[in-house]
């Protein structure tokens, strides 16, 4: 089976519109190998998609609530991170901010490598 693609401004060589449909060409037709190979490409970026987020937080931005649980810290803890200048934020109307991936950095910054006992 074939599918036909064609675009509102194709014109065929004789300078006939776009509704004349006898003028096939090559790279108009869409066969059901080009279909199959579309879904496999859109499923491997999609699954890349999810491989990355790997089920952690996505947001760009968090809320301090969201950070505590993160971070599983008190509030007066995150306090003394942002104090201390350990952890940059941005204040807007009362409510406090963090980058994800300050959080992150900060996590990385601090991990200690595993020793072998």
């Amino acid at each position: 089976m074939v599918f036909l693609f064609m675009a509102k401004n194709d014109v065929d060589m004789k300078g006939a519109n776009s509704n004349d449909h006898s003028a096939i060409y090559r790279n108009q037709l869409l066969t059901i190998g080009d279909l199959e190979d579309f879904k496999n490409a859109l499923f491997d970026e999609i699954k890349n998609l999810l491989r990355e987020t790997n089920g952690h937080q996505t947001k760009k931005w968090l809320r301090s609530s969201e950070v505590r649980k993160m971070l599983g810290v008190s509030p007066g803890t995150l306090q003394n991170l942002r104090i201390n200048r350990m952890l940059t934020f941005s204040k807007v109307g009362g409510i406090v901010f963090n980058k994800y991936e300050d959080i992150i950095s900060l996590l990385e910054k601090h991990s200690n490598p595993k020793t072998m006992y």
